[in-house]
């Protein structure tokens, strides 16, 4: 049994600094799954594989008891934590760019100034 697995099972039996020992044996691997994940992404994408790891780590471990059947269980759920935050990231910048959280009916920005003007009519009605 490796050293990852057993501090693992340590994490999963509530030992409190279980997850401290097990960021260092993990990290280096978790950073080249990182890398990999971020080669396939569009060119200008402002996160770093640090950053993405940092984040996924909180998600895996910042459960109150998260739960692994062993090392590749780990890994597998670190992917897929990394591609979810990816997605997310994703979403959220596609929103913004195309106007997400914006009124864009064109109302809202001229609506208060003709709040109380009449229409004229012919007639004058």
């Amino acid at each position: 049994m490796s050293d990852v697995t057993q501090v693992i099972e340590a994490v999963q039996r509530g030992d409190p600094k279980a997850a401290d020992e097990l960021l260092p044996l993990v990290y280096e691997e978790l950073r080249k799954l990182a890398a990999s994940k971020m080669a396939n992404e569009a060119a200008g994408n402002t996160l770093q594989p640090t950053a993405l790891v940092h984040e996924a780590w909180l998600r895996l471990v910042g459960n109150d008891n998260p739960r692994f059947a062993g090392r590749a269980h780990f890994f597998a759920a670190a992917a897929e934590a990394m591609r979810r935050i990816l997605i997310d990231r994703a979403r959220r910048k596609r929103a913004v760019r195309h106007g997400g959280g914006t009124d864009t009916s064109g109302y809202s920005r001229f609506g208060s100034r003709f709040t109380g003007c009449r229409r004229s009519t012919p007639g004058g009605q």
